[in-house]
């Protein structure tokens, strides 16, 4: 039997979560047919039988998704599970007579009967979490409302089972074959209880809408870059643009930023101004060091000519330009070292001039790319308002929020979702599909799990699954606009730490939340992200920023933004001076001392600071910030840089998860573990290709920490270097004087 020849016509029906926090069973939604069907039993439906309807037959049969066990009578209770017990050794005795090899009185259905078999692509129902009581002491666990009397989603076509719906019963579940997350640690975080969010809520006609807009922008920056400079635009340096402007954006777009102080991105224009008058790139060779300081100078003399400059300026630089291709001219025996060294002083002496010069029309880029982008959310916001108003949705009363601790919980949108447009499914081995008007969005069958099972620990308000594949299409579009179209760009936004890490870090020292993650990424099923409109219905508490905790135990792996990362630790001060509760920060950031950046110096001299340890580069691993849609063999990939660890507390999170040399211990074994017994999910010798970086520069850190592997700029970097510069390949490890501890 096809699948156009049948309908379901009950399936099991959902757990729920009474006002009290008590699990009951849903009143059974009943189609309404020509004839009444008779309800199943709560145990047929709990051993995973539903009804169905054939059309071709135009009678119903029932179907067991855990067996894919087919019969035209009702099962009987009692009746055997061909699992557990093949024999039925322990079925109980039924009357009635049936076809040979099938016992309790039931006849299977014919083999020209069966259902042609569809792939895997059904998810078992997870179990739904249980409140913890509360007590005097205990924080409370806030309960959201859910509709009782709700169906299950259909995973094999992604809505609800209805009647005269053309579906086939569910195959048995997928099951991944590696997990990378583990979403049953339940949270130690508690805040203050807080109202719901004011974004708008996502559609998929707006995100397809932000998304062609944001393209749109990527090409002004780099035609602007192209034409005013002559250059190609920095690699990765829009998306730290974006993240260094939504750390003081308030505008309503939560993607692009449209209401920043100041104007001109600090960001942007030093790497920009990095690139001028050429990018230099990394050299191997000695005739390429020849060629870039050729190209150098000529540049430098020609930017100076064509440029409002000083005649001072334009004679110093004239004149190092023709010296240096003098130079070149006579001495062909100079070596790359030569080569260099005449580099780093030809740039020391032009650079400035150069810089003076270009200035003006560096702000301008910067400038430019802003007000487009202001006008572009404009746009999008204008048309979602409408799009809002179109379908009856108006903004809601405001919530009653009580001043009270409650364990923390997903952010929640004050306005309700509009209905949502068809969002087609489908599967290519291991690969999902999902397309919205030609646009096809892809994640593997794994991850695409992951995102069910979170969607029915956070979402509230799709009890029916009928809106979870336009919020994935959404999800999954958003951070892919984030990243870019070019090769392994933006995946440095989303590298995280091995699995072997977070067991270490919850086993250790209670960790139980990701500071900066994504529902894609995250090993937790509490984490902060940087959307909350769309995350928010898998699991994400809203960004970090926005987040303030009164107690627990996080872990912080943040974008390799300067700006972001200062913006984070000036968060986490305040959060330590506040509490009095224990709280934990345990902060992964990339070791970068030349120069050193401000965030790392103001932690290492924190008073909050309890231990301090580096991990060598090159002897660490991260998992690719492409995990969602990667081939298992380049899951992981090897840091390119030093891993500076950090634990930041106050002193009764010192007292509770107090670093000690044994959980140091632990926790550096960890890292031993991941690159010897994750070998099966991706070897650690993933390609990382170094690209060209500026030498020398200011800027230099910012372009290695998203060119030179497929690494999250959030990820964990790892420093191999102490400050005193000692070659031993040991993590080094600092810790607080214990007079200095207790008089935190």
């Amino acid at each position: 039997m096809t699948s156009e020849n049948h309908t379901t016509v009950k399936v099991d029906t959902s757990m729920v979560m009474s006002p009290t926090g008590s699990a009951t069973q849903g009143s059974p939604v009943s189609p309404s047919t020509s004839k009444p069907m008779p309800e199943l039993p709560d145990e047929l439906v709990q051993a995973g039988w539903s009804k169905c309807w054939s059309k071709r037959e135009n009678r119903p049969y029932w179907f067991n998704r855990f067996t894919n066990q087919s019969l035209w009578e009702m099962p009987v209770l009692g009746q055997h599970d061909v699992i557990s017990d093949p024999l039925g050794l322990n079925a109980a005795p039924a009357e009635g007579t049936g076809d040979a090899g099938v016992g309790n009185g039931q006849r299977k259905r014919r083999l020209s009967e069966e259902t042609a078999q569809g792939g895997p692509n059904s998810f078992k129902r997870s179990k739904i979490e249980v409140g913890i009581p509360v007590t005097p002491t205990t924080p409370i666990v806030p309960i959201s409302p859910i509709t009782p009397g709700a169906k299950p989603w259909n995973s094999t076509t992604g809505t609800e089972d209805k009647p005269g719906q053309h579906s086939m019963p569910a195959p048995a579940p997928y099951r991944p074959s590696v997990i990378y997350w583990d979403l049953d640690v339940q949270t130690n975080a508690v805040i203050r209880e807080r109202p719901p969010a004011n974004h708008l809520p996502p559609h998929p006609e707006m995100e397809l809408q932000r998304a062609q807009l944001t393209t749109k922008l990527r090409q002004h920056y780099h035609e602007l870059c192209y034409q005013r400079e002559g250059i190609e635009p920095p690699r990765e340096s829009f998306n730290r643009w974006l993240l260094e402007r939504k750390v003081l954006d308030k505008g309503p777009d939560p993607l692009l930023p449209s209401e920043c102080d100041p104007i001109i991105s600090p960001s942007m224009f030093r790497e920009v101004m990095n690139d001028i008058p050429i990018r230099l790139s990394r050299i191997k060779y000695k005739e390429e060091a020849r060629k870039l300081l050729f190209k150098y100078a000529e540049a430098a003399k020609k930017m100076i000519d064509s440029r409002n400059a000083t005649p001072d300026s334009r004679k110093v630089v004239k004149w190092n330009a023709e010296d240096t291709m003098n130079w070149l001219r006579r001495d062909h025996s100079a070596s790359k070292e030569d080569y260099m060294e005449r580099l780093e002083h030809l740039r020391k002496q032009c650079g400035p001039h150069v810089a003076a010069v270009a200035k003006d029309s560096v702000e301008g880029i910067c400038t430019k790319i802003y007000h487009i982008s202001a006008e572009y959310v404009r746009r999008i916001h204008q048309a979602h308002q409408t799009l809002l108003k179109d379908c009856n949705v108006s903004d809601p009363e405001a919530a009653d929020v009580q001043d009270r601790l409650v364990y923390c919980y997903p952010i929640r949108l004050a306005l309700p979702s509009p209905a949502q447009p068809r969002v087609e499914l489908h599967f290519e081995n291991d690969i999902a599909c999902l397309r919205y008007k030609g646009e096809m969005v892809k994640v593997n069958r794994s991850y695409f799990t992951k995102l069910e099972l979170l969607y029915r620990y956070s979402s509230i308000d799709d009890p029916r699954f009928e809106k979870f594949l336009s919020r994935v299409w959404c999800l999954i579009k958003r951070y892919l606009v984030m990243f870019g179209a070019g090769v392994n760009e933006g995946t440095g936004l989303q590298g995280a730490l091995p699995v072997p890490v977070f067991e270490a870090l919850n086993k250790q020292f209670g960790v139980t939340f990701e500071c900066f993650a994504s529902p894609l990424n995250s090993y937790f099923k509490q984490f902060c992200s940087a959307f909350p409109d769309t995350d928010g219905f898998f699991g994400s508490r809203g960004p970090f920023l926005n987040f303030s905790p009164a107690s627990g135990s996080f872990e912080a792996n943040p974008p390799f933004s300067e700006e972001l990362m200062d913006a984070m630790v000036t968060h986490f001060e305040k959060l330590l001076e506040k509490s009095s509760e224990p709280l934990s920060f345990i902060i992964f950031v990339p070791e970068w001392r030349d120069p050193l950046t401000p965030a790392l110096h103001r932690m290492e001299t924190s008073a909050f600071r309890r231990h301090q340890m580096s991990v060598p580069a090159f002897e660490h691993e991260y998992r690719s910030g492409s995990q969602h849609i990667c081939k298992k063999e380049e899951m992981y990939y090897k840091a390119v840089h030093g891993t500076v660890v950090i634990f930041l507390q106050n002193a009764a999170g010192f007292a509770k998860w107090e670093p000690t040399p044994e959980r140091i211990q632990e926790l550096l074994a960890a890292y031993q573990v991941s690159r010897r017994a994750l070998g099966s999910p991706g070897p650690s010798s993933a390609p990382t290709t170094l690209s060209p970086a500026s030498a020398g520069g200011s800027g230099d850190k910012d372009s290695i920490a998203a060119k030179t592997a497929p690494e999250r700029s959030a990820s964990l970097d790892t420093s191999p270097a102490r400050q005193d510069n000692s070659s031993s390949s040991n993590p080094v490890e600092k810790t607080t004087p214990p007079s200095e501890t207790a008089s935190v």
